[in-house]
């Protein structure tokens, strides 16, 4: 059993955070990982990427090679694009709807859009209007992580502990917003557009 995953997104957007709740699950779980990361050149608003490996036995390298990735998970649209190469034919896609516009020539969404609706196995999640509902837009992560949570070899229960573990600094009340935006990104697991 075996899983690779690219995290996509910009700073300030939580990948770290969601591979971070991967990574606890897994371990948990009794599963084997390995992460590596980069990070766009400012804290908030770069480009941030991380390959994440899932195995029952021994990973021997950290870096999944292009078209291998059974899952790209990605709370920004267009940086879902960037690595499309890495996808797998069978893999599948979680993206959020919502461009995090930080740059002067964003291409129009509509072409972002069906750019990646192009792929078989796609779910574009419209995670601010769910994160919103579970209390805060920040939670958009949580609600990704929730949508992709029923393609991962990771049990939900065990994705839900990592989620208090993470959180559980900040208060019962946070800890609850994050898990409630995990439910509703869960609910809308189903593939299709």
């Amino acid at each position: 059993m075996k899983q690779d995953i690219i995290l996509a997104g910009v700073g300030g957007q939580g990948i770290l955070s969601i591979a971070f709740a991967i990574d606890m699950a897994a371990l948990k779980q009794g599963l084997q990982f390995k992460q590596a990361e980069v990070h766009g050149m400012a804290q908030r608003g770069g480009a941030v990427q991380s390959h994440l490996r899932l195995a029952d036995k021994k990973i021997y390298s950290d870096l999944i090679p292009k078209g291998q990735a059974d899952l790209i998970l990605s709370v920004e649209p267009l940086e879902t694009i960037r690595y499309l190469d890495y996808l797998h034919p069978e893999g599948i896609i979680i993206s959020s709807r919502h461009p995090y516009e930080n740059i002067p020539d964003y291409p129009p969404l509509e072409k972002v859009l069906a750019t990646i609706s192009q792929f078989p196995r796609v779910k574009l999640i419209d995670s601010l209007s769910l994160a919103r509902e579970a209390g805060s837009a920040v939670t958009q992560n949580m609600v990704l992580l929730g949508a992709a949570s029923s393609f991962l070899i990771v049990e939900e229960a065990y994705l839900q502990e990592a989620i208090k573990e993470l959180f559980g600094a900040k208060g019962e009340r946070i800890v609850k917003m994050n898990l409630k935006a995990f439910e509703l990104g869960r609910n809308k697991a189903g593939l299709g557009k």
